[in-house]
């Protein structure tokens, strides 16, 4: 396994050059963040895995937002379309490997807190990986970390404060703090699952994010993740969850949550 890694690692290394020191994973419809960066590559040539989800472009960007080089992947792969556990997290071990420290992740999710409307900004502070699934398992690849990693502080505290103050400098209100709750999908939950996940402490529900940050913790990256609440969750709304609804509301979201990445990487 860490030889498919090391691999990735050195073609995108062979690609852009050093590291920078801050890698974006950009979610459904936040593909516009990258759209500044000229320098990109198919994540197929890298040898990654490409999505085949509406809104995940599959492009591997590399450029600088007010002099800060950062990496941004736009789009990726998730455990319903069939993919390994490993495969899923293959992109996040190769920026690991490739020298990148500082990752924010970023994702489109339903709101189960009712309070929380289209377009609210997450800072994700924990999560329950309820996807039945873990990237870890397996033979430990003891070259990015240990066989038993701690979980305590896999979304630190300090930087969901910088998420916080950037979002405050920008005028960018209304950032909140709360829990990721991962299931594996496609299809989206029932009302009697949201229930249950209200009762279990989770303030949102996603298909993604959750086995990436378990990879990036494991191999002592430092993560910020970022979910914007793109519907309310099934059983809180008289209408029935799309796909198309949630890449519009990230659309409409789009401008505030390019304007909080820039700014989360110049003050990286």
């Amino acid at each position: 396994m860490y030889e498919r890694i090391r691999q990735r690692a050195d073609a995108i290394r062979a690609r852009f050059g050093p590291a920078p020191a801050v890698g974006v994973v950009l979610g459904s419809g936040m593909g516009a963040f990258a759209n500044r960066f000229e320098d990109r590559a198919s994540y197929a040539s890298l040898g990654l895995p490409a999505p085949t989800v509406g809104g995940h472009r599959g492009e591997f960007a590399v450029g600088e937002v007010d002099g800060v080089r950062v990496a941004a992947l736009s789009g990726r792969v998730h455990l319903y379309e069939g993919h390994d556990p490993a495969e899923v997290v293959l992109a996040i071990r190769a920026l690991s490997v490739w020298g990148i420290r500082g990752l924010v992740l970023t994702s489109a999710v339903g709101g189960i807190r009712p309070e929380w409307k289209a377009g609210q900004v997450v800072a994700v502070s924990d999560h329950l990986n309820l996807t039945g699934v873990n990237p870890l398992t397996g033979p430990n690849v003891d070259a990015l970390g240990p066989r038993f990693p701690d979980q305590s502080s896999v979304y630190p505290r300090m930087r969901r404060q910088l998420a916080a103050r950037v979002a405050a400098e920008r005028g960018l209100p209304g950032l909140e703090e709360g829990v990721y709750a991962a299931l594996r999908g496609p299809n989206y939950e029932t009302p009697a699952e949201i229930r249950m996940l209200r009762a279990l402490g989770a303030d949102v529900v996603g298909m993604s994010l959750v086995p990436e940050a378990i990879a990036a913790n494991h191999a002592g990256m430092e993560i910020l993740a970022l979910s914007v609440v793109s519907n309310p969750a099934a059983g809180m709304s008289r209408s029935p969850l799309n796909h198309e609804e949630v890449t519009q509301a990230m659309a409409d979201a789009g401008e505030r949550v390019v304007s909080l990445l820039e700014g989360l990487v110049a003050a990286w």
